[in-house]
C-alpha cells in the first residue's frame, strides 16, 4: 500500500509558580497505522524526561515543569497508508457473554460517559436500526446531526449527557456521546484521540487542534468511527486510547501551572527521502 508522509507535533507553553510534575502524551501509539520515520522532543529550559507506557498501552513523558516560564515541544515524521479507514456495513456485534475478558470494560459507565443516564434515549432511538456497524453508523448520524460545534459551551466537567442535554460541544463531546449511546446497548466502544490532518478534505475554519474519534468492537475487531467529522478519512495519527478523555489526557500536571499557549500542527510534507518539513 502506498503511504503519505505527514509531520506532526505540538508545542505547551507554561508559567509555574512551583516546580511542577506533569505528564504528557502526545506520540504515537503502538497500536495505530503510524510508522514514526523520526521523533524529537525541545524543552525550554532543558528538562529531565522519563518515558513509559500507561494502563491502555499509551506512550507517556514524565517531566517536570520548572518555576518561572518553560516550552515543551514534540516534533514527528510519521508514513501513513495512503487509505481511509476499513469499513464493513455487515460487522456484526458481538452478544455481551462472548465478549473478551479485556473488553468488556468498554460497555461499562466512566467518568464522562453515561450509558444508564441516556439508555432509554439510546433504544428509543437506535433499537430499530439493523444491530451492527450499521447501528453504530445511525449513532454517529444522530450524533453529528444533534451537536453543534462550540467552545463555548464546554468545559473539562462536561459530561455526555450535558452535551446532549444542551446540544453543543467540542469532538471530544461528540465522541462521549457516541460511545455512551454505543455502551447503552451493549456494543463495547473506547475513546481515542490523535492527530487528524487535512488531507483530500476542505480545511476546517478554526485553528488544528487534536482530535478525538472512537473505536467500536465488532465482529472480533475494533473499528474507527468519527461522530464530529462523520466521514471515513486519511492520515489519522492514534496518540491515546482509554475508557474517555479522562484516561487520555494529553497532559496532566500536578499542580496549576498557568497555560500559556498551545499549537498543534498535523500536515502532509514532501514524500521524497531526507526531505525536512516546513
Amino acid at each position: 500500500m502506498q503511504s503519505r508522509r505527514i509531520c506532526i507535533g505540538c508545542e505547551f507553553r507554561y508559567e509555574a509558580a512551583i516546580a511542577t510534575a506533569a505528564v504528557f502524551q502526545v506520540q504515537p501509539h503502538a497500536a495505530g497505522w503510524a510508522t514514526v520515520a523520526r521523533q524529537a522532543w525541545t524543552t525550554r529550559p532543558e528538562l529531565r524526561r522519563h518515558g513509559y507506557r500507561d494502563l491502555y498501552g499509551n506512550t507517556c513523558q514524565r517531566m517536570t515543569l520548572p518555576v518561572g516560564a518553560s516550552t515543551i515541544r514534540y516534533d514527528a515524521v510519521v508514513e501513513v497508508p495512503d487509505a481511509t479507514e476499513d469499513v464493513d456495513l455487515e460487522a456484526a456485534e458481538t452478544p455481551a457473554e462472548f465478549l473478551p475478558d479485556d473488553v468488556l470494560v468498554y460497555t461499562l459507565p466512566s467518568r464522562y460517559i453515561l450509558p444508564d443516564v441516556l439508555a432509554d434515549e439510546a433504544w428509543q432511538l437506535f433499537a430499530s436500526v439493523k444491530p451492527g456497524y450499521r447501528r453504530v453508523l445511525a449513532i454517529c448520524d444522530y450524533v453529528h446531526g444533534h451537536l453543534r460545534f462550540s467552545h463555548d459551551t464546554s468545559t473539562p466537567l462536561t459530561t455526555a449527557a450535558d452535551a446532549h442535554a444542551t446540544g453543543a460541544g467540542v469532538c471530544r463531546d461528540f465522541t462521549h456521546l457516541a460511545i455512551t449511546f454505543c455502551r447503552a446497548l451493549s456494543i463495547p466502544a473506547r475513546y481515542v484521540f490523535g492527530y487528524l490532518p487535512e488531507i483530500d478534505v476542505p480545511p476546517l475554519s478554526e485553528p488544528m487542534d487534536f482530535a478525538a474519534w472512537m473505536e467500536v468492537y465488532l465482529d472480533g475487531r475494533w473499528w474507527t468511527f468519527d461522530p464530529r467529522n462523520n466521514q471515513q478519512r486519511k492520515g489519522r495519527v492514534l496518540i491515546g486510547q482509554g475508557r474517555d478523555a479522562l484516561d487520555v489526557a494529553m497532559v496532566t500536571t500536578y499542580g496549576g501551572p498557568i497555560l500559556r499557549g498551545m499549537q498543534v500542527w498535523a500536515h502532509e510534507v514532501d514524500t521524497e527521502p531526507g526531505a525536512e518539513p516546513p
